[in-house]
């Protein structure tokens, strides 16, 4: 089996790819089976999120192109930013990753939001297509919702009890 350990900076020639969904690209532990069908392992840094071309070196020299596979997308396009922008965040507050794009979105097609996004007047079709979602939404650290940083406390040493 073929060991990917390091994703490579800048361009370099890939002798073969290995094509991945998004929950694929989000591994860094992963058995996979390269296009030209040999078997391989991802064993990358933590945290380490593939986009489509990113280029991936094993211990024997290879290098692998990633190529993010087509899911099932629902897709919105307007021409309207404000509408865009409520859809934007319809989706934020349900924690959907989503693509956003110049005049369009994406996201894991899902049909009970598309019928939301169409009660808001949008225009939603289901399509075959790569996902690359906005960075930081796949809950690893984007907690930064400093919990437990609200310490008030109500007893400043002030027992008003005390006699």
């Amino acid at each position: 089996m073929i060991r990917l350990t390091k994703k490579l900076t800048g361009p370099a020639d890939s002798e073969t790819s290995v094509t991945l969904p998004l929950h694929e690209r989000i591994r860094s532990r992963l058995r996979v089976t390269l296009d030209d069908g040999r078997d391989a392992g991802l064993f990358l840094e933590r945290g380490t999120t593939l986009k489509d071309g990113d280029l991936l070196s094993g211990d024997d020299g290879i290098t692998v192109r990633v190529v993010a596979a087509d899911e099932t997308l629902s897709v919105v396009r307007s021409d309207d930013p404000l509408l865009l922008a409520r859809a934007c965040y319809h989706l934020g507050n349900r924690h959907m990753s989503i693509q956003i794009m110049a005049g369009e979105l994406r996201y894991s097609h899902d049909h009970v939001l598309d019928d939301m996004l169409r009660g808001l007047g949008l225009a939603v079709t289901v399509e075959q297509a790569p996902f690359e979602p906005e960075p930081g939404a796949y809950g690893g650290s984007a907690d930064g919702h400093g919990h437990g940083h609200h310490h008030h406390d109500h007893d400043g040493g002030h027992h008003p009890h005390h006699h």
